[in-house]
Order: C-alpha cells, then sequence, then structure tokens
C-alpha cells in the first residue's frame, strides 16, 4: 500500500518544490555533484560554506540514483529545475522506501490490519509527508533509523549497530539518543550481549568515521568531521539557541500534537490495548525528553519518532475496527476513526495551502525567468531573503545570465547598480530597503508571501489564508527591458512609487 505514500508525496511536492535555507546545502551539493562534477572550485558550498559543515554522503547517494533521469531531461531540453523535481523525487522514493521495511517487519508482528491503519494514518498526517522529499540532513538520518527499526523489531543486531553508527556518525549525532533507548532496551531484555555491541559498535564507528572524513575533507578542501563539528556547535558551544529558544515542554504540547493531528488521540488507546506498544514508544518518548533540554527547538529535530507514535496509533485504529461488531457503539467508534482520517486530510491541506506562499524568493525568480526568459544580457542579485526562500541553483535556468547572492553589498552601492535586477526583500516603494533605488529603479513586480488566515463561517470554505507582497523585483532604468507592466497590481505599485518620488522632491 506504499503507493499511497507516493502519491500524497508527489502532491506535496508538485505543491511545494522550492526549498529553504536549512536544505540548501544538500540540494546545492546535489546540483554541483550533477552538473560540475569533479569540478570543485565551482560548488556553491566553498563560496558559501553555512554555519557548520554538513556531509556530502547523501547528496553523492541520491545523484547516482537521479543521474540517469537527469541526463535524460539534458537529451530533451528540458528546463534544469526539472533536475530538483527528479532529485527530491529519489529521496523522497528512499524514504518510502525504508518506511516500507519498517511497515513489514511491523506486519509480521501485529498483522496486516494494523499496518493498513499505519500507512493511512501516516498519508493523512502533513509533516512527515511533507519533509520526506526534502533535503535536509534530517531526512538522510529518517531513511537510516527506519531501517534500524526495521532491523531492531526483525532482531539482526548486526545491522542494527551498523545502522545506528552510520545515521549518527554521518548525519544527525542526536539520533544516538534515540536509537540508544533502543539498543539500551535490548541490553536489558538480554536480547543483546554487551561484547557483541562493543564489537560491532566500534568497528563499524571507525569504518563510518574514516568514511565521512575522508569522503568529505576532500570535498571540503580540508581535514574534516562535519558532524562532530555540528555537534561542537550545538550541543558543547549551545550556539543553536541563537536560532530561536522554546520552553522545555514544547515538543509535547506543540510540535507532536501538531504533527500527529487528530491521530494523537488515539494514541493512548494503542497503549492500552497492547503492552508490546509500550516498547516501541518507549525510545520516542525518551528521545523528546532529552532532546527537549537543547533550547533551541524544530519539529523537524523529532520527525523519526513519528512513525514510533503512529504505530501506536494505528494499533488503537486496528482495535476498535476488529472489534466493531461486538455492538453499535463499537460501530460509531470506528466510524468515528474513518471520519478522523479525514480531518486530518483536511489539516493538512490546509497546512500545504500555507507552505505554498512560503517560497517567495522562488516565485520570485521564476517570475523573472518569465518575463526576460529569452535574454542573454541579464545579471541579477538575490538578497538573503530571497535566497532563503526558495532560490536553488536548480532554479537558476539560465546558462547566460549572472546570478549573484553576495552578502552585505551597500544598498544603493555602484556593485548594486551594475545589477539588470535586484530582488529585494520588501512590502512597497516605501520600505527602506527600496529607498536607495528611488531614483534609478522601476518596481517591475511585487511577490507574495503568507502572511495570517483569518476564520469567517460565513463563508466556504471558512478558513481565508492572507498573503503580503515580501519580495520586490527592481529594474535598473539604464538597462533596456521588454517588460511591459499590464495588471492594476503593477500600476497601483507604480502610482506609490511616485508619490515616495514626490514626497522625496518636495
Amino acid at each position: 500500500m506504499e503507493w499511497i505514500l507516493v502519491i500524497i508525496a508527489s502532491i506535496h511536492l508538485v505543491v511545494c518544490p522550492f526549498t529553504k535555507v536549512e536544505e540548501s546545502f544538500n540540494l546545492q551539493a546535489m546540483h554541483d555533484l550533477l552538473y560540475h562534477r569533479f569540478n570543485i572550485s565551482q560548488y556553491d558550498h566553498l563560496e558559501f560554506p553555512g554555519v557548520v559543515p554538513r556531509t556530502f554522503l547523501g547528496p553523492i547517494f541520491v545523484t547516482v540514483l537521479s543521474a540517469p533521469f537527469v541526463v535524460i531531461n539534458s537529451v530533451f531540453g528540458a528546463s534544469k529545475f526539472l533536475s530538483q523535481y527528479v532529485v527530491r523525487a529519489v529521496l523522497g522514493t528512499t524514504v518510502i522506501f525504508a518506511f516500507q521495511t519498517y511497515r513489514l517487519a511491523i506486519e509480521k508482528e501485529f498483522g496486516k490490519v494494523m499496518t493498513t491503519w499505519l500507512i493511512l494514518i501516516t498519508a493523512s498526517q502533513f509533516h512527515f509527508m511533507y519533509y520526506l522529499s526534502r533535503p535536509l540532513p534530517n531526512t538522510f538520518a529518517l531513511i537510516l533509523t527506519l531501517l534500524a527499526y526495521g532491523y531492531w523489531i526483525r532482531q539482526k543486531h548486526f545491522h542494527l549497530i551498523v545502522t545506528t553508527a552510520a545515521a549518527v556518525i554521518i548525519f544527525r549525532g542526536e539520533v544516538a539518543i534515540l536509537l540508544g533507548f533502543i539498543l539500551l532496551a535490548e541490553l536489558t531484555a538480554r536480547r543483546l550481549k554487551i561484547k557483541d555491541l562493543l564489537k560491532y559498535g566500534i568497528s563499524s564507528g571507525l569504518v563510518m568515521l574514516a568514511l565521512t572524513v575522508s569522503v568529505d575533507s576532500y570535498f571540503w578542501q580540508r581535514w574534516v568531521w562535519p558532524e562532530g563539528e555540528v555537534l561542537w556547535y550545538n550541543i558543547v558551544l549551545n550556539k543553536s539557541s541563537e536560532w530561536g529558544t522554546s520552553p522545555w515542554l514544547w515538543y509535547f504540547y506543540s510540535a507532536i500534537p501538531r504533527a500527529m493531528s487528530f491521530s494523537l488521540f488515539l494514541l493512548p488507546l494503542g497503549l492500552m490495548v497492547d503492552r508490546r506498544i509500550w516498547i516501541l514508544v518507549f525510545p520516542a518518548l525518551g528521545f523528546v525528553t532529552c532532546y527537549s533540554f537543547l533550547p533551541h527547538k524544530e519539529l523537524r529535530f523529532i520527525m523519526y519518532t513519528f512513525p514510533l507514535l503512529n504505530t501506536a496509533a494505528a494499533r488503537g485504529c486496528a482495535y476498535l475496527w476488529n472489534t466493531r461488531l461486538k455492538s453499535l457503539f463499537r460501530v460509531l467508534l470506528v466510524l468515528c476513526v474513518c471520519f478522523h482520517l479525514v480531518f486530518n486530510l483536511v489539516t493538512s491541506g490546509l497546512l500545504l495551502y500555507i507552505s505554498y506562499h512560503n517560497y517567495p524568493g522562488g516565485f520570485a525568480l521564476a517570475r523573472l525567468h518569465q518575463l526576460e526568459g529569452d535574454r542573454t544580457d541579464v545579471s541579477v542579485h538575490l538578497d538573503v531573503f530571497t535566497a532563503q526562500t526558495g532560490v536553488s541553483r536548480f532554479a537558476q535556468v539560465n546558462p547566460f545570465w549572472k546570478y549573484d547572492k553576495t552578502e552585505n553589498m551597500t544598498p544603493g552601492g555602484s556593485e548594486m547598480m551594475s545589477y539588470t535586477y535586484l530582488l529585494i526583500e520588501g512590502r512597497s516603494a516605501f520600505s527602506s530597503s527600496v529607498v536607495s533605488y528611488q531614483d534609478s529603479h522601476d518596481i517591475v513586480d511585487s511577490i507574495p508571501a503568507y502572511a495570517y488566515f483569518k476564520v469567517d463561517y460565513t463563508t466556504f470554505p471558512p478558513i481565508k489564508v492572507r498573503t503580503k507582497p515580501r519580495i520586490l523585483l527592481l529594474h535598473h532604468r539604464t538597462t533596456p527591458t521588454k517588460v511591459i507592466i499590464e495588471t492594476k497590481k503593477l500600476e497601483d505599485i507604480s502610482k506609490e512609487y511616485s508619490q515616495i518620488k514626490s514626497s522625496f522632491a518636495r
């Protein structure tokens, strides 16, 4: 039944093809591996290394699988941006394959009815399906974690330890807490011997460390263990808190309820009707509890726990389904269980629609290509906000254009004046980021982004998503353009821009 997951994941990919800053390294690395290959001097990460280094092993894996499709894409002369769909689709397919191994292991222990509910619950929720094709370090770790779950249930301890070592040392060090609880449970139950854990753990750990250091040192042009530097930065230096902090219980009262949606109410039932579920849920709750001590929190940091928590909810659904004929009340409960999937899908649809409006940078560059795509003498500067909200090298589809995302350039300076177009964060001609260009540039278009949603029970649907302009396309007047502003919205922007020019003149 994994085809259901494939369909839902494809919808997420098509609706939200762009990526954000936290995904940029892996996505840019895939692009560079595909198009620059061994010419490392052209790689994006050497010019924009980010706060901490990341491993190339994940991008290499996806690139190898994607390369045949990208070659076909190039032969037929399709847009380079189509390759971004390809690499994300390959990544998502890999996650679904790993999920299938976990599902088959669960099916052997609990039966097909329960795993059917597990797939339906997973497909109806938003965050797991949304993240599984996104090139995050967490997504690569999720693949190995799902495989580890399957090996754990099948009692394949050697494979479990090797997979754990790969996930922890190469991709995400915090997974050591989650899979560490699993290994601890196996040791406590005497299903795993300490000598085997040490023998397999140390040897596989050294192999994985040697692999990542050798490969990544080549691409980073220095000796480096990427995940080691990440752990030092986030845990020892606690620098991650600079990106915001949340209360200790945030994962429990916010992240998990949002991720599980209405399925959360079925989780306690699964724990009550089957003691075996406690064994599955214990590592997830232990991981979230320990990880809550890190001040900086994001939902994607605990995405590995959702399959385990959903398994508990699925056990509750299977119990009600198997006992549905015992009474009329049980029939009503089963109907509620079925309708909860509908409510999940409605919530997911709303969140997906909101997410669609969260990538103004990607839409801004796409709009510019639409306006001037057949020109060859265009140079465009992308500001930080634009680059962080959807722009990637895959989106730079015109080989004759100059794309530049250099940071900290002086607004209105000679360097900024040399570009044909500027893509700048701003809401109107009155924005402080635009004032420096009021005598030299015209506002060609504005790109909206999600602002808020409003509930109005007098209309259908009762929830309205509102957007506001976030990125402005500025064209330098001294360079030729074929752009003709025809829409009423752009006429209004021009009038507003004229007003601010008049105010400066006065």
